[in-house]
């Protein structure tokens, strides 16, 4: 039997969520190519704040070690009756660790205190006053408006939409596709926290959230464009993305099936193990079934005060929570990179599988293929002096389908409530790589 709604339950439906989509989805021509709004208000005040950003960035990076080590002093009993800030702070004892050690970095490197290797132009500098620019206003306006795509009733509609593909294809619920698309023309920033928050709310399992995490947070159009523009190919960017999005197809198929990600509990946050239900009843069809959802959710929505409420908590739950574990982890991954040749030594397996596969300077590009996982950025920069057009192309595009660095992505997930450790992300890169290489070595022979 379908239920019939009032119009001010229709709209409050579907105006929030137009709007959402409309920040969050909808790409807009600028002059750089197209982008999201979101992306755009982020710039704008990346533009407004350029001055400021890096001392801003420090600030919350040292009142976040300051007091996560007053709630470890205090306990986490003391912190009950503020359930939000009680899992914000009280954290382990890894995390308190790494929030400390990222303060330290952060005013060694505004104040450019002490060895070059850690404030460094090509370190420190370009997690301070590059990354973490971009980090600070993607968080505050995705943050603030993520609910409209979250609580409004989209993700029950995309839901029960989508379904019908998701789950036989990539083992998921209808409703990441929406993290998906939200990645893919926004930011893969913006998809590990929709994934992240979706989890912590009971919508995924731990499975669930670590595949959606690993393998649909896609790195964004904008940012391939910059890549592909890097290795001086950016008049190649249609066969260039359209080689990322065969690859990574490919690797969303294979990466839910195989471990580490086949292992994860099916279980929910609370440890729970009831799926969400998104079967279609008797008497409906996927659409209205799905726009019944929609409303129904959209009902639980009465405050507005509530919705500003839970936005700022978004904004700090992103800034205290993701920022110190990006400057820590990235910043030594970064120097690793720098100034050792870890990554040289562990590009040495792939010389002869990359000569197997006829890849001109096999050896120089060998050199890129595992330093991705410090930074995604890194892999372009070095393949751009590479002769060889094929080669700086098959470099770019596995950079681009790898997903997993940890400078942003890999810091992201590991400072979220998404189930996945370091090892995890190790194993997942290099399966990734693997999976990948071949498929756009072979798309890279028929373009050249």
């Amino acid at each position: 039997m379908r239920k019939s709604y009032t119009l001010v339950e229709n709209l409050k439906f579907i105006i929030p969520s137009l709007i959402g989509i409309l920040l969050f989805i909808v790409p807009i021509k600028t002059e750089g190519g197209f982008t999201i709004p979101i992306a755009i208000l982020a710039n704008w005040v990346q533009d407004k704040l350029a001055d400021q950003l890096s001392f801003i960035m420090m600030m919350i990076i040292i009142i976040t070690a300051v007091l996560t080590i007053f709630a470890r002093i205090i306990g986490r009993a003391r912190l009950e009756k503020t359930p939000f800030f009680q899992n914000l702070l009280h954290v382990s004892w890894f995390w308190t660790i790494a929030r400390v050690v990222a303060a330290v970095f952060a005013i060694m490197v505004y104040f450019k205190i002490g060895p070059e290797a850690i404030h460094g132009e090509d370190t420190g500098q370009l997690l301070l006053d590059s990354l973490l620019h971009v980090l600070f206003a993607v968080f505050l306006f995705a943050g603030i408006f993520l609910p409209l795509l979250m609580n409004f009733g989209l993700m029950e509609m995309f839901g029960t939409l989508s379904t019908k593909f998701m789950r036989p294809l990539f083992k998921l619920p209808g409703r990441s596709s929406i993290d998906a698309l939200a990645s893919w023309i926004g930011d893969g920033t913006i998809g590990v926290l929709l994934t992240s928050k979706q989890y912590e709310d009971g919508y995924y399992t731990k499975r669930e959230a670590a595949v959606i995490g690993t393998t649909f947070s896609v790195v964004s159009i904008t940012f391939s464009l910059v890549i592909i523009d890097q290795v001086g190919l950016g008049h190649m960017f249609l066969p260039f993305y359209l080689t990322v999005l065969v690859a990574g197809l490919v690797a969303a198929l294979i990466m839910p099936r195989i471990p580490p990600l086949s292992r994860k509990a099916d279980t929910y946050v609370n440890e729970q193990a009831t799926e969400i239900e998104e079967k279609v009843p008797e008497g409906h069809n996927s659409l209205t079934y799905g726009y019944e959802k929609a409303i129904e959710r959209a009902k639980k929505e009465s405050s507005f005060f509530q919705f500003i409420k839970e936005g700022i908590q978004n904004v700090l739950d992103m800034w205290m929570g993701v920022a110190p574990v990006v400057m820590a982890l990235g910043l030594v991954a970064l120097i690793i990179a720098e100034y050792t040749p870890l990554f040289q030594w562990l590009g040495v397996p792939f010389i002869p599988l990359l000569e197997l596969m006829q890849v001109p300077y096999a050896e120089e590009a060998s050199q890129t293929i595992l330093i991705g996982f410090a930074d995604m950025f890194l892999p372009s920069v070095i393949g751009a002096t590479i002769d060889a057009e094929i080669t700086r192309f098959i470099i770019a595009a596995l950079s681009v389908t790898q997903l997993i660095y940890m400078s942003e992505v890999g810091g992201l997930l590991l400072g979220s409530k998404i189930p996945v450790s370091f090892k995890d992300l190790v194993l997942i890169f290099l399966l990734r790589t693997v999976i990948t290489l071949p498929i756009i070595v072979l798309i890279a022979h028929m373009l050249f």
